[in-house]
């Protein structure tokens, strides 16, 4: 079995180092992750300059790149085979809800699943990063059921949510649906020391909604959340409506 390990955080970040030893017990490991932080960056490509490509040490290289860009020239031209499995994470934070849509570590995945790889991205809802080095052996228990099932469909993509706190506290894993969430005052205005004005956006307040089988209500009642995600975004019930309004040129 071959992976390929990305992230968004960064190839110094303990999300990555956790991740890569959960999926070196179940085999050979590749890392190709950002050389600095890059969330948020959700499926951005670098088109307009060339990237480069450092080698940190055997079985990990970093480049001056999107997560996006790191699948991407791991897939095209960085390895000799392709891997059996991408894997993007343990992302320092959660991705729940509409934060796939935003989120470098799901569009990594996204990216392996558009190239013919399938992937699973996991992240951390916790805010202290050196915890999640504990969640390695849990992480390769979990890593060795989902590839216990005669290997994994090509277009297969989990979005993986690992609960506040440690692995002690997981009551179980529930397979979910995407929740929904609005944030309120996460811009901020304001001027800087030479009276300049600027904005800052993140934080704020968020609000969320969804059904009972949705990923942030697993997470609050502390088990881990998977939820299968694909790329087609066509609404389908909307389509048929559209077809009735006869539309004309």
């Amino acid at each position: 079995m071959r992976f390929l390990i990305t992230n968004d955080d960064g190839y110094l970040a303990p999300g990555l180092t956790a991740l890569a030893r959960a999926a070196s017990a179940l085999g050979e490991v590749q890392v190709v992750a950002p050389d600095r932080e890059q969330s948020a960056t959700s499926h951005s490509l670098t088109m307009h300059h060339p990237l480069r490509v450092r080698q940190v040490r055997p079985g990990m290289v970093t480049l001056d790149g999107t997560p996006t860009d790191c699948v991407a020239l791991a897939l095209g031209a960085l390895m000799p085979e392709p891997p059996d499995l991408v894997l993007s994470g343990v992302n320092h934070g959660a991705n729940l809800g509409d934060d796939v849509l935003y989120s470098g570590t799901v569009a990594a995945a996204m990216e392996a699943v558009i190239l013919g790889i399938p992937a699973i991205a996991v992240s951390h809802v916790g805010r202290e990063p050196e915890g999640i080095e504990a969640w390695t052996p849990l992480l390769t228990r979990l890593l060795d059921q989902i590839l216990g099932h005669n290997g994994l469909p090509r277009p297969t993509l989990l979005n993986v949510n690992l609960p506040a706190g440690g692995p002690d506290v997981v009551q179980g894993i529930r397979v979910t649906t995407l929740g929904r969430r609005t944030y309120e005052g996460s811009v901020t205005r304001d001027t800087d020391p030479n009276g300049r004005e600027y904005y800052w956006i993140g934080g704020g307040e968020s609000r969320w909604w969804g059904s009972d089988d949705s990923d942030f209500r697993a997470i609050h009642s502390d088990y881990i959340s998977v939820t299968p995600l694909r790329l087609d975004l066509t609404d389908y019930e909307l389509l048929k409506e559209i077809e009735r309004w006869q539309l004309q040129a």
